[in-house]
Parts: structure tokens; sequence; C-alpha cells
């Protein structure tokens, strides 16, 4: 019988996953042949405000993860429930299934699989396929599925927005290579379903099609030079309903794309040219998206632009400098009203001294102008502006047999600076932020002391803002093993803006216990109190309450079953009996004791037979 199921378990992993090679076969004997585990859990929270809240006082939520591992297979599966009576009138649910075995990973359900950045990015719904080979560097992979679904809207009902075309589309991607020489080719192509939206809508939204290839690769041309680039075409049509073009220049493009009177073929790319030696790096790069270039698999990209810039990195010792400049341009068509050029640049240092002291120091500087494109720039509205941000941090770190120290300060100055002529000084903007921590850890109670406080002031635009934080927070673990935790937290928050003065003091339990490992409890409990201290309030505004949120969660972990091989030592014991599960482990165990049991019963007997003989 067991001989059956090892066979069974075996040809059903074979027939999942479509292997009929010997050497696939072979490998998956070698495995423990079934392990099922998962983990699944709820959390609730209770939620409550003196002054009256949107919010539904009641959120809960559930979910429930199980992985099937079958000969080194392994199936994931997912589920998740929510529901909240105020935001949404129906639960949230997504399924996926990811069965996966050395290079090769199959996707089921809501998935997704990475692309090159200028084609695709976005997960689908559908199924899909990945090969990575550990030996030779090939790699390959494809999908197809519903990027999105149809949003529709009946006639006669009143919208909120404009109805959405369901959204498909499949994609493949071949590789070749390891980290320092490879090549990716990438081809993705996706269409609306007309048919997915009432007809009365197709003059107002316009179905799209969309075909995009992608080369991307990387050359090691000497041990400390190499060249990396990404380079992306796409071929986009605006509406699917314009008449096709036909001609010697489209017909090349006829079995992958239907040219129309509303496509477009733009491109994008960038290109960085990399040295690293023993104690400097440097890269140039250079990115260019044309105007209109756009994907369909791509949830949002720039366009119109070009960006030119490098890098540097110096490690001299202990002491680590690094530092970047680039510079960008828009309106590279010339349509734009208006033409924005803009300069990045940055430098930073790292120091440690010792093992506990430790330094660094960053500047961040951007200036940003506007200039004339189709249209003249008008001096009054004209954007030019300066950022200019310092920042530095102190960290300090000493432990011993009993006591733990840690402490660091930072601090951050910046300034926005308008350098419009019409306006200088008006819209300037000066940040100062400061930050400190320090923690204890007294080791032999196993606690843990933290204080931290903060400041932060703006001032600009003819007022000035103020935030001082200071939070104190404790921790102990407790019981023998130490499976039991609890925190507390005490917060005070001081805002300032001109007048106008508030305070707000918060604090936090919270406690969590684990139970045979797999069993996790937790209990969290927030109040908050706020209030306005301004000597002349408007008595019809609400300046004083308090919020109380109160959330309980719990999760489990578990191995539901599993059959497994014996270690090789075990496995000569028993002989032909080279599985065993849960149920059988258990079994052996309980004859052991039985076993055990009967041979002391047998010892005591011989004991007291042998005290009765001399006695006589």
């Amino acid at each position: 019988m067991k001989t059956f199921v090892k066979k069974a378990l075996l040809l059903l992993v074979v027939a999942l996953l479509g292997i009929s090679s010997s050497k696939a076969i072979e490998d998956p004997r070698k495995k423990d042949p079934l392990i099922i585990t998962g983990s699944m859990g709820l959390q609730s929270t209770l939620y409550y405000s003196s002054g009256g809240s949107h919010a539904s006082p009641l959120n809960y939520s559930m979910y429930a993860n199980m992985n099937v591992n079958l000969y080194g297979y392994n199936m994931p599966f997912a589920f998740y429930y929510s529901a909240n009576n105020y935001s949404m009138s129906y639960p949230q649910f997504a399924f996926n299934f990811s069965p996966s075995y050395k290079g090769w990973t199959l996707h089921l359900g809501k998935r997704s699989m990475p692309f090159s950045s200028y084609v695709y990015n976005l997960p689908f719904n559908g199924a899909g396929i990945e090969y990575k080979s550990p030996k030779s560097g090939f790699r390959f992979g494809l999908f197809y599925g519903v990027l999105r679904e149809a949003v529709n809207f009946e006639p006669g009902e009143m919208p909120s927005g404009k109805p959405v075309y369901k959204r498909s589309g499949w994609g493949i991607k071949v590789g070749y290579g390891n980290s320092r020489n490879f090549a990716d080719l990438y081809l993705f192509r996706s269409q609306d379903h007309q048919s997915s939206i009432d007809d009365i809508w197709y003059d107002d939204v316009f179905a799209q099609e969309n075909v995009v290839i992608g080369l991307r690769g990387r050359w090691q041309i000497f041990k400390q030079l190499s060249l990396t680039g990404n380079i992306a075409t796409s071929i986009f049509s605006t509406d699917t309903k314009a008449p096709q073009l036909k001609g010697e220049e489209t017909e090349k493009y006829d079995k992958l794309f239907n040219v129309r009177y509303t496509s477009l073929m733009r491109w994008a790319g960038d290109v960085t040219l990399a040295a690293s030696f023993r104690k400097v790096s440097v890269s140039l790069f250079y990115k260019l998206i044309q105007p209109d270039y756009m994907s369909m698999g791509v949830s949002y990209m720039n366009n119109n632009y070009h960006n030119i810039g490098t890098a540097a990195n110096l490690r001299l010792g202990n002491l680590t400098l690094g530092g970047n400049f680039s510079f960008q341009e828009d309106n590279i068509s010339g349509e734009q009203l208006y033409t924005t050029r803009g300069l990045t640049y940055s430098a930073n240092a790292t120091l440690p001294i010792g093992s506990k002291i430790s330094l660094s120091a960053n500047y961040n500087g951007y200036r940003q102008c506007q200039y004339d494109g189709a249209a003249q720039v008008n001096d009054t509205t004209r954007i030019d502006r300066n950022m200019n941000s310092y920042s530095g941090t102190l960290s300090y770190n000493t432990n011993s047999e009993k006591l733990g120290h840690y402490l660091s300060v930072t601090g951050n100055y910046s300034l926005n600076e308008d350098n419009n002529k019409s306006i200088v000084g008006t819209g300037d903007v000066a940040t100062l932020a400061i930050g400190s921590n320090y923690s204890l850890s007294v080791i032999p109670i196993e606690t843990n002391f933290s204080f931290n406080y903060s400041f932060q002031q703006s001032d600009g635009y003819d007022s000035k803002y103020t935030t001082s934080v200071y939070t104190l927070s404790a921790s102990k673990a407790l019981l023998k093993e130490r499976n039991l935790s609890l925190n507390a937290s005490a917060s005070l928050v001081d805002n300032r803006m001109d007048s106008d003065k508030s305070i707000t003091m918060a604090a936090n339990l919270s406690a969590a216990y684990t139970l045979a490992k797999v069993h996790n409890f937790t209990l969290n409990l927030n109040y908050s109190r706020y209030a306005n201290t301004n000597l002349v309030v408007d008595e019809y505004r609400r300046d004083k309450g308090y919020d109380f949120t109160c959330s309980f969660s719990y999760s489990f972990s578990f191995t539901a079953f599993s059959i497994k091989r014996r270690p090789k030592e075990e496995a000569a014991r028993y002989g032909k009996y080279e599985y065993y599960s849960d149920f059988s482990r258990s079994a052996i165990r309980e004859r052991q004791m039985l076993e055990y049991q009967r041979q002391k019963n047998n010892e005591n007997r011989q004991k007291m037979n042998s005290v009765e003989t001399t006695a006589l």
C-alpha cells in the first residue's frame, strides 16, 4: 500500500508539471514525497473616538496559507478575507498557486513575473511558467492573463467616472548569461476587449492595443570595466476602431500588430558604463524616453525627457566618500509649452571610529529652472528653485555582560529657495530637524528601555510650524521559555503653529504569547488624548477628546501531514520501509513505549520475587 501511494504521488507531480524526461523523474525520488504545511490567522480591531469617526468601530480580517511539497515541488496556496463596514461593501479575495522545483516555476492565479522596466511590471491573473538553468545560464518565461478587469456602467446609470475595458496580455522572455555577462530579450503584447463594456461608451472610451519589444544586457569589457544597456520599442494604438494602414512599410508588423492611423512607434532606453578598481568606482549613465512612449504593461512612466549623469565612490582606509551629479531636461519634442531643466548633485561620507562610534554626513542639492518651449515663459510665473539639504548622524554602541548602551543623534537642515525675481524671499522654506535615541538593555533580567526625542521646525510662507515628540518605552520577556513578551510606551507630542498650540498624549500596551511554538496571540491597547491649549478657544470648536483602539490577533502554523525519507543510517535498520509519516512515527513511538513499560513491569516483578525469596 505504501509503495502504491509513493508511486501515485510521483506520477501526480509529473502529470501536474508536464515533466517526462527520465532525469526529471529520478531527481524527485531523492526528496521527501509529501509535506503539507500551512498557517492561518485572524485579526479584529475595535476603535472608538469621543469626537466621532467615519471609520467602522469594528474591523476584522482572516487569512490561510498552505504549501504542498511533492518530491521537492512547492505548491503554495493563499487566501485572504477582510470586511470593513464603512469603506467597502464586499470582501477582498485573492488566490495564487506557484509550484516550483529547481529552476522551474509554474504560476497560476494572481501572480507577477519580472521583465524589463520599460516593458512590463504589472501583476496578471492567469498562467505562466519560468525556467532558469542552474548551470548553463539559460532562462526563459512566458505568461498569459488578465491585466485588469472591466468596469462597466449600464445605460441610464449615473457613473462616477468613465468605464474601463477589460485588458489582457501575454509576454515572453528569453535570456542567457550570468551576472557579469548576459542578454535578455522581451516581447509583450496587450489589448483591450471592446465587448467588455456597453457599446454606448465606444465613442467616449477608446479600446487600445500595444506591443513592446525590449532588450537588456551587460558586457564585462575588462575586469574593471563593464557596459550595461536597456532598450525597448513600443507600438501603441490609441483607438482600435481606427482603420488599418496598408503598405510595404507596415507589412512587416502585420503578423504581430495591426498598424492603424492611431498607432505610434516610440522607444526608450538607458546605458551605463561602470569602472571599478580596488578603492575607486566610477559610473557614467545616459537615459532617454521619447515623447508619448508608453507600455500597457507598465503602471506609470514619465516620458519626453533625457538624463545624463555620473557617480563615484572612494574608500580611504575606514573613510568612505561618495557623490553623484546628473542633468535632466524634458520637452524633447519641443511641443510642450515650457522646457524644464534640472540639476541633481549629492555627496556623502561615512567614518567608523573603532567598533563603538560611527559618523556619517550627507549633502543633497537640486536646481530646477523653466525655459521657453512652444510658448514663452512669463517671468512672474517662471519656476526657478534651489533646494539644498545637509544631514549628519553620530552613533555610539557599547555592551558588557550586564548592560548594553546605544546612543544616536541625527540632524538635518534643508532650505528651499524660490529664485523668481517677482517673489524673491517670500516663497523660501527652511526646515530644521533633530532626533536622538538612547536604548538601554539590562541583560540579566532581559529588559529593554528606550527614550526618543525629535524636534522639527519649518519656517516659511509667513508662518512657523514646530513639533516636539517625546517617547519612552520598555519591553520585557517572561516565563521560562521566554514566550511571553510585554511592551509599554508613552509619548507626548507638542505642536505649535504661530500662536496656535496643541498637545497630544498617548499610551500603548501590548502583549504577545507563543504556545507550543505554533500558536501566537497578540493583544494591543492604544489610548490617545488631545487638547488645544490656546487661551482663547471658540466654544463651537471640538478642542479636546480621546481615541481608543483595541486589537487582537491569532495565528497558527502547522504541519498537516508528511511522508518523509528516512536518513541513511535509520533506513538501513528499517530495510524496505524507506519512508515514514507523522502517523507511522507516532505509532512506532507508541509501540516503543508499550514495550518499554512491559520491560519495566517484568523487571519490577523479578525484583519482587527476589525480595520474597530472600525473606523466606
